[in-house]
C-alpha cells in the first residue's frame, strides 16, 4: 500500500480510500451487508487506513456497516464523514442544507451509528448558498474544540467557495469528483495542493465504467441515483459510447500487464500528484483485494501519456 500526507494535517492516508455510498443500499440497488463488511475488513487488512462515509448514504445504513466493520480496529482506521446534504422526503436528488440544526443532527447520528465518539475528518458535504459560511464553520469548530473532529474540510467546493469557507474554517481536505471521465475539477485540485489542502477523489472508477465490468448501456430503475444526477452522464449516451472507445486503450494496457482494468484506472488517478487518495466502492472481498493490488505497481510515464492521449481523443473532443 502507498501513503500520502493529507494536506496540512500531515496525516498519512492510504492512496486508496474505502467509499461507502453504494453500501447504503438506497438508490444504488440492493446490497449484501455481510459481503460489504467483509470487503471493508479485507481492504483494511491490505493496508487501507481510510474510510469515507456520510449519514445521507442510505440514511445511516452505510454508517452502520462501517461501525460493524471497524469493531475492535477503530485505532487502525481514519474515518471521514460528511454532512450538509439533505434527502427529500418524496425521492429525487439530495439538496444542500448546511444549517447548524441539520448538520448537527446528521453528525450525531453518524457518530452513534459508527460506534465512535470522534471522526478524523469532517467535511462540509456541499456549498449551501442559503447558509452563511461562518454559521456552518462555527458549528464544525465547536466539534473540533470538543474533540469530536480532528480535522475539517469541504467536499465538492470550487476555488471561490473554498476560499470563502477558509476564512472561518481551517480546511485540510477537499473531496472532489475525479476520474478519466471527469476531469473538470483539475485546476481546483491543483490550486488546493498548492495551498496545503489534500484531495480525496470520489467516483474514481466512474460507477464501474472504468473497471471494464460494464460493456452495454445500462438501464436502472427510475428511482436509482444514477438516473437522477448529472454527474452520471457517462452512464448515458453519447458519453457511454465514448467511454467504450476509451476502454479499448485500457484493455490493451491491462492485457499487456496481466492485470484487471480497474487497477489501470486506479493507478491513473492515484499517480496524479494533486490526488492524495481515491475513493473506490467495493461490495465483496474479491473486488477489495484486486483494487488494493493496484498499489503494488505503477503505470509508466509512457502509459500515463498514452491514456491521457486516449482520453483527449475519445472523451474530450
Amino acid at each position: 500500500m502507498r501513503y500520502k500526507k493529507l494536506g496540512k494535517s500531515g496525516v498519512e492516508v492510504s492512496t486508496l480510500t474505502i467509499g461507502t455510498w453504494a453500501m447504503g443500499g438506497v438508490g444504488y440497488g440492493p446490497v449484501e451487508k455481510k459481503s460489504c463488511i467483509d470487503a471493508i475488513r479485507a481492504m483494511v487488512d491490505q493496508g487501507v487506513n481510510h474510510i469515507d462515509t456520510a449519514w445521507v448514504y442510505g440514511l445511516g445504513e452505510s454508517d452502520k456497516l462501517v461501525g460493524e466493520a471497524i469493531k475492535g480496529i477503530r485505532d487502525k482506521v481514519l474515518i471521514t464523514t460528511k454532512c450538509g446534504f439533505r434527502n427529500p422526503a418524496d425521492g429525487g436528488a439530495n439538496y444542500p442544507d448546511c444549517s447548524p440544526e441539520w448538520i448537527t443532527w446528521c453528525f450525531e447520528e453518524s457518530l452513534r451509528n459508527l460506534g465512535t465518539d470522534y471522526v478524523d475528518f469532517f467535511l462540509v458535504h456541499v456549498p449551501d448558498e442559503k447558509v452563511p459560511y461562518e454559521v456552518t464553520a462555527e458549528c464544525v469548530n465547536k466539534w473540533i474544540k470538543e474533540g469530536k473532529v480532528r480535522y475539517a474540510g469541504v467536499s465538492n467546493f470550487g476555488i471561490n467557495d473554498t476560499k470563502a469557507m477558509g476564512q472561518y474554517l481551517d480546511i485540510t481536505a477537499n473531496q472532489c469528483g475525479y476520474s478519466m471521465v471527469n476531469r473538470a475539477g483539475e485546476e481546483d485540485m491543483k490550486w488546493a495542493l498548492a495551498n496545503g489542502i489534500g484531495i480525496e477523489t470520489h467516483s474514481s472508477l466512474a460507477n464501474g465504467i472504468l473497471t471494464g465490468a460494464i460493456r452495454e448501456l445500462p438501464h436502472y430503475p427510475a428511482d436509482d441515483i444514477r438516473n437522477i444526477y448529472p454527474m452520471y452522464q457517462h452512464l448515458r449516451e453519447p458519453m457511454f459510447s465514448k467511454c467504450m472507445e476509451l476502454l479499448k486503450t485500457l484493455d490493451k494496457i491491462a492485457e499487456e500487464r496481466g492485470v484487471p482494468v480497474a487497477q489501470i484506472s486506479l493507478n491513473w488517478n492515484t499517480q496524479k500528484d494533486f490526488v492524495t487518495t481515491s475513493l473506490c466502492g467495493v461490495r465483496n472481498v474479491k473486488e477489495a483485494v484486486e483494487n488494493c493490488k493496484s498499489t503494488e505497481w505503477e503505470l509508466t510515464a509512457e502509459e500515463m501519456a498514452e491514456i491521457d492521449q486516449a482520453i483527449g481523443n475519445t472523451l474530450e473532443k
